[in-house]
Protein backbone atom coordinates (compact mmCIF):
# COMPACT_ATOMS: atom_id res chain seq x y z
CA UNK A 1 0.00 0.00 0.00
CA UNK A 2 1.39 3.68 -1.02
CA UNK A 3 1.89 6.05 1.48
CA UNK A 4 -0.48 8.21 0.00
CA UNK A 5 -3.25 6.26 -0.13
CA UNK A 6 -2.45 5.43 3.91
CA UNK A 7 -2.57 9.16 4.45
CA UNK A 8 -4.17 10.63 1.62
CA UNK A 9 -2.32 12.93 1.13
CA UNK A 10 -1.00 12.30 -2.34
CA UNK A 11 -0.04 15.22 -4.40
CA UNK A 12 -0.26 13.69 -7.89
CA UNK A 13 -3.12 10.98 -7.46
CA UNK A 14 -6.22 10.45 -5.41
CA UNK A 15 -6.83 11.85 -2.35
CA UNK A 16 -7.99 8.55 -0.69
CA UNK A 17 -8.04 8.20 3.22
CA UNK A 18 -7.22 4.65 5.20
CA UNK A 19 -10.36 4.63 7.72
CA UNK A 20 -8.72 1.12 9.28
CA UNK A 21 -10.47 -1.70 9.72
CA UNK A 22 -11.20 -2.43 6.06
CA UNK A 23 -12.61 1.07 5.05
CA UNK A 24 -11.66 3.63 2.81
CA UNK A 25 -12.47 7.08 1.23
CA UNK A 26 -11.91 7.82 -2.14
CA UNK A 27 -12.20 11.95 -3.19
CA UNK A 28 -14.45 11.75 -6.34
CA UNK A 29 -14.32 15.22 -7.88
CA UNK A 30 -18.15 17.03 -8.76
CA UNK A 31 -17.80 19.34 -12.22
CA UNK A 32 -18.16 22.73 -11.45
CA UNK A 33 -20.08 22.28 -8.22
CA UNK A 34 -18.34 23.89 -5.01
CA UNK A 35 -18.99 21.24 -3.15
CA UNK A 36 -15.56 19.68 -4.80
CA UNK A 37 -16.15 16.40 -4.39
CA UNK A 38 -18.08 12.92 -3.54
CA UNK A 39 -16.16 10.96 -0.65
CA UNK A 40 -17.36 7.56 -2.38
CA UNK A 41 -16.40 4.82 0.34
CA UNK A 42 -14.74 1.43 -0.08
CA UNK A 43 -15.44 -1.71 2.44
CA UNK A 44 -13.92 -4.55 2.23
CA UNK A 45 -16.07 -7.74 2.39
CA UNK A 46 -15.60 -11.77 2.47
CA UNK A 47 -16.41 -11.53 -1.39
CA UNK A 48 -14.77 -8.55 -2.53
CA UNK A 49 -14.97 -4.91 -2.29
CA UNK A 50 -18.10 -3.00 -2.00
CA UNK A 51 -18.70 1.01 -2.72
CA UNK A 52 -20.74 3.26 -0.98
CA UNK A 53 -22.21 5.87 -4.06
CA UNK A 54 -19.95 5.97 -6.93
CA UNK A 55 -19.71 9.72 -8.12
CA UNK A 56 -20.49 11.73 -10.95
CA UNK A 57 -20.74 10.62 -14.40
CA UNK A 58 -17.73 12.29 -15.52
CA UNK A 59 -14.52 11.50 -17.52
CA UNK A 60 -11.67 12.81 -14.98
CA UNK A 61 -14.34 11.50 -12.02
CA UNK A 62 -13.74 7.24 -13.35
CA UNK A 63 -10.27 8.21 -13.83
CA UNK A 64 -9.98 9.17 -9.94
CA UNK A 65 -12.65 6.69 -8.79
CA UNK A 66 -10.59 4.27 -10.47
CA UNK A 67 -7.25 4.96 -9.46
CA UNK A 68 -8.39 5.90 -5.97
CA UNK A 69 -9.58 1.91 -5.98
CA UNK A 70 -6.17 1.26 -7.66
CA UNK A 71 -5.01 3.41 -3.99
CA UNK A 72 -6.52 1.20 -1.91
CA UNK A 73 -5.25 -2.18 -3.17
CA UNK A 74 -7.96 -3.47 -5.68
CA UNK A 75 -8.85 -3.08 -9.26
CA UNK A 76 -12.26 -1.56 -10.37
CA UNK A 77 -13.26 -5.74 -11.79
CA UNK A 78 -12.56 -7.07 -7.94
CA UNK A 79 -15.48 -5.00 -7.05
CA UNK A 80 -18.57 -6.93 -5.74
CA UNK A 81 -21.13 -4.45 -5.18
CA UNK A 82 -22.36 -0.90 -4.74
CA UNK A 83 -24.64 0.68 -2.25
CA UNK A 84 -25.95 3.54 -3.12
CA UNK A 85 -27.36 6.18 -0.40
CA UNK A 86 -29.24 8.29 -2.67
CA UNK A 87 -30.33 9.07 -6.43
CA UNK A 88 -28.57 11.84 -6.62
CA UNK A 89 -26.08 12.21 -9.84
CA UNK A 90 -22.79 12.87 -7.80
CA UNK A 91 -24.39 9.50 -5.87
CA UNK A 92 -25.68 7.44 -8.76
CA UNK A 93 -23.78 8.79 -11.95
CA UNK A 94 -20.84 6.25 -12.41
CA UNK A 95 -22.82 3.23 -11.09
CA UNK A 96 -23.33 1.91 -14.55
CA UNK A 97 -19.86 2.25 -15.86
CA UNK A 98 -19.10 0.73 -12.51
CA UNK A 99 -21.72 -2.16 -13.26
CA UNK A 100 -19.92 -2.63 -16.89
CA UNK A 101 -16.34 -2.59 -15.93
CA UNK A 102 -17.17 -5.37 -13.26
CA UNK A 103 -20.54 -7.11 -12.90
CA UNK A 104 -21.03 -5.95 -9.47
CA UNK A 105 -24.87 -5.57 -8.38
CA UNK A 106 -26.27 -2.04 -7.54
CA UNK A 107 -28.59 -1.62 -4.75
CA UNK A 108 -30.47 1.13 -3.62
CA UNK A 109 -34.30 2.05 -1.39
CA UNK A 110 -36.98 1.25 -3.61
CA UNK A 111 -38.07 4.73 -3.44
CA UNK A 112 -35.13 6.03 -5.04
CA UNK A 113 -35.56 3.46 -7.18
CA UNK A 114 -38.99 4.63 -8.67
CA UNK A 115 -37.45 8.00 -9.59
CA UNK A 116 -34.79 6.69 -11.28
CA UNK A 117 -36.84 4.29 -13.30
CA UNK A 118 -39.52 7.59 -13.81
CA UNK A 119 -36.82 9.73 -14.99
CA UNK A 120 -35.35 7.26 -17.66
CA UNK A 121 -39.09 6.15 -18.60
CA UNK A 122 -40.25 9.86 -19.08
CA UNK A 123 -40.47 11.60 -21.87
CA UNK A 124 -38.23 14.96 -20.94
CA UNK A 125 -40.65 17.56 -22.29
CA UNK A 126 -43.11 16.36 -19.46
CA UNK A 127 -40.40 17.29 -17.17
CA UNK A 128 -40.10 20.78 -17.97
CA UNK A 129 -43.39 21.34 -18.46
CA UNK A 130 -44.08 20.24 -14.91
CA UNK A 131 -41.08 22.15 -13.61
CA UNK A 132 -42.56 25.56 -15.45
CA UNK A 133 -45.90 24.60 -13.75
CA UNK A 134 -44.42 23.89 -10.50
CA UNK A 135 -42.29 27.14 -10.42
CA UNK A 136 -45.61 29.29 -11.88
CA UNK A 137 -47.38 27.93 -9.08
CA UNK A 138 -44.95 29.02 -6.83
CA UNK A 139 -44.84 32.88 -8.55
CA UNK A 140 -41.65 32.60 -9.87
CA UNK A 141 -41.62 36.10 -12.39
CA UNK A 142 -41.86 35.73 -15.94
CA UNK A 143 -38.21 36.68 -16.01
CA UNK A 144 -37.19 32.98 -14.26
CA UNK A 145 -40.50 31.09 -16.49
CA UNK A 146 -39.25 32.55 -19.82
CA UNK A 147 -35.84 30.92 -20.44
CA UNK A 148 -37.40 27.62 -19.85
CA UNK A 149 -40.99 28.51 -22.03
CA UNK A 150 -38.25 29.10 -24.92
CA UNK A 151 -36.51 25.76 -24.74
CA UNK A 152 -40.02 24.26 -24.56
CA UNK A 153 -41.00 26.34 -27.61
CA UNK A 154 -37.91 24.61 -29.44
CA UNK A 155 -39.64 21.60 -29.64
CA UNK A 156 -39.39 18.36 -28.23
CA UNK A 157 -36.39 17.68 -25.46
CA UNK A 158 -33.48 15.35 -26.40
CA UNK A 159 -31.87 14.42 -22.96
CA UNK A 160 -32.64 15.22 -19.03
CA UNK A 161 -30.13 14.62 -16.18
CA UNK A 162 -30.20 11.09 -14.78
CA UNK A 163 -31.97 9.23 -18.22
CA UNK A 164 -28.59 7.38 -18.73
CA UNK A 165 -28.69 6.46 -15.12
CA UNK A 166 -28.15 2.66 -13.94
CA UNK A 167 -31.25 1.02 -12.59
CA UNK A 168 -30.82 -1.01 -9.30
CA UNK A 169 -30.79 -4.58 -9.34
CA UNK A 170 -31.00 -4.69 -5.69
CA UNK A 171 -33.40 -3.39 -2.62
CA UNK A 172 -32.03 -1.62 0.20
CA UNK A 173 -34.78 -2.44 2.72
CA UNK A 174 -34.94 -0.48 5.69
CA UNK A 175 -33.63 -2.11 8.66
CA UNK A 176 -32.14 -5.29 6.42
CA UNK A 177 -28.87 -6.53 7.57
CA UNK A 178 -26.80 -6.67 4.35
CA UNK A 179 -25.88 -9.75 2.85
CA UNK A 180 -22.22 -8.83 3.03
CA UNK A 181 -20.14 -11.76 4.12
CA UNK A 182 -17.34 -10.82 7.14
CA UNK A 183 -19.47 -7.15 7.72
CA UNK A 184 -22.58 -6.21 9.81
CA UNK A 185 -23.73 -3.66 7.73
CA UNK A 186 -27.45 -2.29 8.89
CA UNK A 187 -29.42 -0.23 6.43
CA UNK A 188 -31.53 2.61 8.16
CA UNK A 189 -34.07 4.83 5.94
CA UNK A 190 -33.54 8.56 6.39
CA UNK A 191 -35.82 10.34 4.01
CA UNK A 192 -35.99 13.93 3.58
CA UNK A 193 -33.27 14.78 1.01
CA UNK A 194 -34.76 12.09 -1.00
CA UNK A 195 -37.61 9.93 -0.30
CA UNK A 196 -35.48 6.85 -0.43
CA UNK A 197 -32.28 8.15 1.49
CA UNK A 198 -30.26 6.13 3.48
CA UNK A 199 -27.72 5.53 6.20
CA UNK A 200 -25.60 2.40 6.41
CA UNK A 201 -24.81 1.53 10.03
CA UNK A 202 -21.49 -0.56 10.09
CA UNK A 203 -21.81 -2.50 13.46
CA UNK A 204 -18.79 -3.37 14.18
CA UNK A 205 -16.34 -2.03 17.46
CA UNK A 206 -14.63 1.43 15.87
CA UNK A 207 -11.10 0.32 14.58
CA UNK A 208 -9.31 2.65 17.35
CA UNK A 209 -12.10 1.57 20.24
CA UNK A 210 -13.84 5.06 20.07
CA UNK A 211 -16.86 5.17 22.75
CA UNK A 212 -19.95 4.93 20.42
CA UNK A 213 -22.26 2.09 18.46
CA UNK A 214 -19.67 1.55 15.41
CA UNK A 215 -19.64 3.87 11.76
CA UNK A 216 -21.98 5.47 9.52
CA UNK A 217 -22.01 6.00 6.12
CA UNK A 218 -24.66 9.14 6.56
CA UNK A 219 -24.89 10.09 3.06
CA UNK A 220 -26.13 13.56 2.66
CA UNK A 221 -28.09 12.85 5.88
CA UNK A 222 -25.60 14.09 8.35
CA UNK A 223 -22.76 16.20 7.03
CA UNK A 224 -20.39 17.95 9.31
CA UNK A 225 -20.77 21.86 8.25
CA UNK A 226 -23.16 21.96 5.70
CA UNK A 227 -27.00 21.69 6.32
CA UNK A 228 -28.36 19.56 3.27
CA UNK A 229 -30.65 21.06 0.78
CA UNK A 230 -34.42 19.89 1.77
CA UNK A 231 -37.00 20.16 -1.21
CA UNK A 232 -39.80 18.59 -2.64
CA UNK A 233 -39.98 14.74 -3.68
CA UNK A 234 -41.00 16.08 -7.63
CA UNK A 235 -43.58 13.25 -8.92
CA UNK A 236 -45.68 14.68 -11.88
CA UNK A 237 -48.19 11.69 -11.48
CA UNK A 238 -48.73 12.26 -7.50
CA UNK A 239 -49.90 15.68 -6.71
CA UNK A 240 -50.23 14.33 -2.65
CA UNK A 241 -48.57 17.22 -0.84
CA UNK A 242 -45.41 15.28 0.88
CA UNK A 243 -43.70 16.66 3.63
CA UNK A 244 -39.89 15.97 3.40
CA UNK A 245 -38.72 18.68 6.24
CA UNK A 246 -40.69 16.80 8.93
CA UNK A 247 -39.42 13.19 7.24
CA UNK A 248 -35.81 14.94 7.64
CA UNK A 249 -36.09 16.36 10.88
CA UNK A 250 -37.43 12.26 12.27
CA UNK A 251 -34.95 10.84 10.74
CA UNK A 252 -32.43 13.06 12.46
CA UNK A 253 -33.34 12.21 15.59
CA UNK A 254 -33.31 8.09 14.31
CA UNK A 255 -29.63 8.65 13.52
CA UNK A 256 -28.92 10.38 16.75
CA UNK A 257 -29.98 7.46 18.54
CA UNK A 258 -27.87 5.12 16.94
CA UNK A 259 -24.74 6.97 18.79
CA UNK A 260 -21.81 5.68 16.27
CA UNK A 261 -18.42 6.43 17.24
CA UNK A 262 -17.65 8.10 13.74
CA UNK A 263 -19.29 9.42 11.09
CA UNK A 264 -18.31 9.03 7.17
CA UNK A 265 -20.44 11.14 5.40
CA UNK A 266 -20.34 11.69 1.49
CA UNK A 267 -18.63 15.07 1.66
CA UNK A 268 -16.69 17.46 3.56
CA UNK A 269 -14.75 14.59 5.80
CA UNK A 270 -15.33 12.26 9.07
CA UNK A 271 -16.36 13.26 11.79
CA UNK A 272 -17.61 12.36 15.40
CA UNK A 273 -20.46 12.97 18.33
CA UNK A 274 -23.31 12.46 16.04
CA UNK A 275 -25.40 13.63 18.21
CA UNK A 276 -24.16 16.75 18.97
CA UNK A 277 -24.52 17.67 15.22
CA UNK A 278 -28.09 16.09 15.36
CA UNK A 279 -28.76 18.85 18.11
CA UNK A 280 -27.35 21.34 15.93
CA UNK A 281 -29.22 20.66 12.60
CA UNK A 282 -32.33 20.25 14.96
CA UNK A 283 -31.91 23.61 16.08
CA UNK A 284 -30.99 25.53 12.63
CA UNK A 285 -34.42 24.27 11.39
CA UNK A 286 -36.07 24.84 14.69
CA UNK A 287 -35.03 28.77 13.68
CA UNK A 288 -35.46 28.73 10.29
CA UNK A 289 -39.23 27.61 10.31
CA UNK A 290 -39.56 30.44 13.03
CA UNK A 291 -38.08 32.91 10.91
CA UNK A 292 -40.23 32.14 8.20
CA UNK A 293 -43.62 32.31 9.92
CA UNK A 294 -42.56 35.84 11.05
CA UNK A 295 -42.13 36.46 7.67
CA UNK A 296 -45.48 35.08 6.89
CA UNK A 297 -46.67 38.37 8.82
CA UNK A 298 -47.56 39.37 5.43
CA UNK A 299 -49.03 36.92 3.37
CA UNK A 300 -46.31 35.59 0.58
CA UNK A 301 -45.97 32.87 -2.20
CA UNK A 302 -43.28 30.86 -1.93
CA UNK A 303 -41.16 32.79 -4.40
CA UNK A 304 -41.68 35.91 -2.54
CA UNK A 305 -40.41 33.57 0.46
CA UNK A 306 -37.50 32.83 -1.15
CA UNK A 307 -36.66 36.06 -1.71
CA UNK A 308 -37.00 37.31 1.96
CA UNK A 309 -35.17 34.37 3.51
CA UNK A 310 -31.54 34.09 4.53
CA UNK A 311 -28.94 32.48 2.01
CA UNK A 312 -25.91 32.61 1.52
CA UNK A 313 -25.60 35.45 -0.55
CA UNK A 314 -28.11 38.25 -1.52
CA UNK A 315 -31.09 36.84 -3.82
CA UNK A 316 -30.04 39.08 -7.32
CA UNK A 317 -25.94 37.28 -6.56
CA UNK A 318 -27.92 33.80 -6.43
CA UNK A 319 -27.71 31.64 -9.81
CA UNK A 320 -30.52 31.56 -12.02
CA UNK A 321 -30.57 27.34 -11.19
CA UNK A 322 -30.09 27.62 -7.48
CA UNK A 323 -32.97 30.11 -7.24
CA UNK A 324 -34.95 27.05 -8.67
CA UNK A 325 -33.46 24.95 -5.67
CA UNK A 326 -34.20 28.01 -3.18
CA UNK A 327 -37.83 27.72 -3.83
CA UNK A 328 -38.39 24.38 -3.30
CA UNK A 329 -36.60 24.16 0.02
CA UNK A 330 -38.92 27.47 0.97
CA UNK A 331 -41.54 25.08 -0.28
CA UNK A 332 -40.65 22.45 1.93
CA UNK A 333 -40.57 24.72 4.87
CA UNK A 334 -43.76 26.01 4.12
CA UNK A 335 -45.54 22.22 4.31
CA UNK A 336 -43.93 21.73 7.70
CA UNK A 337 -45.40 24.82 8.75
CA UNK A 338 -49.21 24.28 7.05
CA UNK A 339 -48.35 20.76 8.65
CA UNK A 340 -48.06 22.16 11.87
CA UNK A 341 -50.96 24.33 12.23
CA UNK A 342 -48.39 27.70 11.79
CA UNK A 343 -48.92 28.71 8.10
CA UNK A 344 -52.66 28.18 6.18
CA UNK A 345 -53.26 29.20 2.61
CA UNK A 346 -54.79 32.37 2.14
CA UNK A 347 -58.93 31.86 1.17
CA UNK A 348 -59.40 32.34 -2.66
CA UNK A 349 -63.03 33.25 -3.11
CA UNK A 350 -64.45 29.61 -2.41
CA UNK A 351 -63.04 29.49 0.94
CA UNK A 352 -60.55 27.06 -0.13
CA UNK A 353 -57.68 27.12 2.81
CA UNK A 354 -55.03 24.88 4.74
CA UNK A 355 -54.04 21.86 2.67
CA UNK A 356 -56.80 22.59 0.10
CA UNK A 357 -54.76 25.61 -0.41
CA UNK A 358 -51.57 23.58 -0.70
CA UNK A 359 -53.27 20.74 -3.85
CA UNK A 360 -54.22 24.20 -5.21
CA UNK A 361 -50.46 25.14 -5.40
CA UNK A 362 -49.36 22.00 -7.37
CA UNK A 363 -51.83 23.05 -10.20
CA UNK A 364 -52.33 26.70 -10.22
CA UNK A 365 -49.12 27.13 -13.03
CA UNK A 366 -50.71 24.62 -15.21
CA UNK A 367 -54.01 25.68 -15.11
CA UNK A 368 -52.98 29.31 -15.56
CA UNK A 369 -54.83 30.70 -12.21
CA UNK A 370 -52.66 33.02 -9.46
CA UNK A 371 -50.30 31.59 -7.57
CA UNK A 372 -51.20 30.55 -3.72
CA UNK A 373 -50.55 33.07 -0.95
CA UNK A 374 -49.54 31.87 2.19
CA UNK A 375 -49.78 33.48 5.42
CA UNK A 376 -48.90 32.85 9.12
CA UNK A 377 -51.91 31.71 11.79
Amino acid sequence: MTAAARTGAAEAGPRVTDHRGGVWSIAVPIPDNPLGHTLVHLLETGRGPVLVDTGWDDPDAWDTLTAGITACGFDVTDLHGVLITHHHPDHHGLSARVREASGAWIAMHAADAAVVRRTREAEPGRWLDHLIAKLAAAGAPDSHLAPLRRVRAKGPVRDLPGQRAALPDREIAPGALLDLPGRRLRAVWTPGHTPGHVCLHLEEEHPARRPGHGRLFSGDHLLPGISPHIGLYEDPDDATPADPLGDYLASLERVARLAPAEVLPAHQHAFTDAAGRVRELLAHHEERLAGLRALLAVPRTPWQLAEAMEWNRPWDRIPYASRTIAVAEAEAHLRRLVRLGLAEAVPEASGASGAAGASRAGAAGASGSEPVTYRAV
